[in-house]
């Protein structure tokens, strides 16, 4: 069966194209011209995600999403920035939007950001249900550079997080995302060393030299380490690789608006968005990821 997008945008010519793509790409499609009419489709049946832009009349992208955090936990929410739009789209993503797509990047980012977050939101509405006595899970994993696991690993942690009530449904489905962008730049950028800026234009380059790298040494002989320590207080996720690492200090600030609109640091403000507390090691090969346990959810520890 196909999955249903509801589309948010108030310009006919950017909601038929974008229509165009996703229907091409096997989604079933329907269009609301602002935030008002997306929730009253939703009153009517509940899409399998939303994709939004920001700047719309009578409820903007902000509003909606707030909203549909409230109502309607389980459905993430895509935004579409715009130069221009940064401040609102930041703010955004702190209220509870999965993820988001530079409207200058669409044509070629909305389909794979729209698989890589249903693939994490499917998982949650099937698990949300488990409970359980454990009061702690700690667990150690060593993976290589294939980034196929990256999913099943994510659904295994998804039933330990909510096993322990670390966050609702849309605060899990935005801890998944952060790691899955953690783990991602831990092989791509960590241990194969390909550059984000090959991502400018045409993809082909960048995954060329990702699958050229993974059957070369030294890159395809790394490892990345990967730590989880989920109790009733908080999760803590301490991803490592074994490449040349980067000076942190050089990065851009990741969470200052005006660089939503860079093709690079897009994992890490997601990270940064959606974590408590974040660090790197001083040589760059290790992020620690801290969430907290949402006030009021679950069984928190006094």
């Amino acid at each position: 069966m196909s999955q249903q997008v509801l589309i948010a945008e108030d310009s006919p010519t950017q909601a038929q194209q974008l229509q165009f793509i996703l229907e091409d790409a096997g989604f079933e499609v329907e269009l609301a011209e602002n935030g008002l009419e997306a929730l009253s489709v939703m009153e009517q049946h509940k899409p399998d995600i939303v994709v939004t832009d920001l700047e719309m009349p009578k409820m903007n992208g902000l509003k909606l999403v707030e909203t549909v955090k409230a109502k309607y936990p389980s459905i993430p929410i895509i935004l579409m920035t715009a130069f221009g739009s940064e401040e609102i789209a930041a703010l955004a993503l702190r209220k509870g939007a999965a993820s988001y797509v530079p409207k200058s990047y669409l044509l070629k980012d909305i389909v794979p950001t729209l698989q890589n977050v249903l693939a994490v939101s499917r998982h949650v509405r099937d698990n949300t249900r488990v409970l359980d006595v454990t009061t702690a899970i700690d667990s150690h994993f060593l993976l290589d550079n294939d980034a196929s696991i990256i999913p099943p690993l994510i659904g295994h942690l998804e039933d330990q997080l909510t096993r322990m009530q670390i966050c609702d449904e849309n605060g899990l489905i935005r801890v998944c995302v952060a790691l899955r962008e953690a783990l991602i730049n831990a092989i791509d950028h960590g241990n194969l060393e390909v550059s984000s800026e090959l991502r400018e234009g045409d993809d082909s380059k960048y995954h060329d030299l990702v699958n050229q790298r993974r059957q070369e040494a030294p890159y395809k002989d790394r490892r990345v380490y990967f730590e989880t320590k989920i109790s009733r207080t908080a999760a803590t996720f301490v991803v490592r690789d074994e490449g040349k690492g980067f000076d942190p200090s050089s990065l851009p600030d990741p969470t200052d608006p005006a660089n939503l609109e860079r093709i690079g640091g897009r994992g890490l403000l997601l990270i940064r968005t959606f974590m408590d507390e974040v660090q790197h090691n001083n040589t760059g090969t290790q992020i620690t990821m801290v969430k907290k346990t949402d006030p009021g959810n679950g069984r928190a520890e006094k």
